[in-house]
């Protein structure tokens, strides 16, 4: 079956989706994404996902592409032509093409918007992730304003790859104090050796992952107590448990850090807890 894309108002065969040669999103990576998850029918935290998008927009001076409702709209549609049960979509917003001028272009210029979905099988997923992941540390070399979701994503492309190059799943950027910023994808959580679930605060230095915050809601609901706060590669190492969350992960153990086991080497309970009870307390948007 072919899949089918969203391009600027048509509804376009996936393979000759296309945008022009002058799109900014290509020549200068001005552009903002979102990725967000479909289960069981049901878009996960489209609300948030939303409202994040907005944000993005707003930060960078972009145009919206078009109203909230005709987006819903939109992004149904595609989900439904790709006959997306379980799976993901991607939107990109862009600031539109132009000729080539770091200036922004004149006003008016229409923003590009393009939207993918695909399938995928939950239980491949769950069964990737079942014995946790190895990563590894990099030292930060991002831009200071990644609490934009920007699709100017080269150093996380790099840092990726690394990882992959050292035998490892994924990477965690470390800033030049040693402490731990946030997965090269993904946001990260500790469980100390008392209990606590501990993440980075989101107010400066990491993306507010949207899976981030319903983990929140999550632990709340189990009466987990959480806190906000920084924390270092060695509180990493002594940590009962450490996992990353994401939108296409939920949460992701992490069993391995440069090399050295972190708690007995295997996933633990607190995760896996909050990954069970994910689906059931996170927002969920009828197709």
């Amino acid at each position: 079956m072919s899949r089918i894309a969203y391009v600027n108002g048509q509804y376009v065969q996936h393979a000759d989706a296309a945008v022009h040669i002058e799109d900014r999103g290509f020549q200068f990576a001005d552009g903002v994404y979102e990725v967000c998850e479909v289960r069981a029918g049901m878009i996960v935290d489209l609300t948030r996902h939303l409202n994040r998008l907005d944000r993005s927009l707003s930060e960078l001076r972009m145009a919206q592409p078009m109203s909230r409702a005709a987006l819903t709209h939109v992004i149904r549609e595609v989900l439904r032509r790709n006959h997306v049960k379980n799976g993901i979509f991607y939107m990109q917003v862009t600031r539109g093409a132009a000729r080539r001028d770091h200036f922004f272009p004149a006003e008016g210029t229409p923003p590009t918007i393009t939207i993918t979905a695909k399938n995928t099988d939950p239980s491949v997923v769950a069964k990737k992730y079942a014995n946790g992941i190895k990563v590894i540390t990099l030292p930060e070399n991002r831009w200071d304003r990644v609490d934009i979701k920007t699709v100017g994503l080269l150093p996380n492309v790099l840092a990726k790859q690394q990882a992959r190059d050292a035998g490892a799943a994924d990477a965690i950027y470390v800033d030049r104090n040693g402490i731990v910023m946030e997965g090269a994808s993904s946001n990260v959580w500790i469980v100390t050796p008392q209990g606590e679930l501990v993440t980075r605060p989101a107010e400066h230095g990491i993306l507010r992952g949207i899976t981030r915050t319903t983990v929140i809601d999550v632990a709340a609901k189990l009466g987990l107590k959480v806190v906000e706060r920084e924390f270092k590669t060695e509180d990493m190492l002594n940590a009962r448990e450490v996992f990353f969350s994401s939108a296409t992960g939920i949460c992701v153990p992490i069993v391995e850090i440069d090399g050295k086991t972190v708690a007995n080497g295997h996933p633990g309970t607190i995760s896996a807890s909050i990954r069970d009870a994910f689906f059931d307390i996170a927002e969920k948007t009828a197709i």
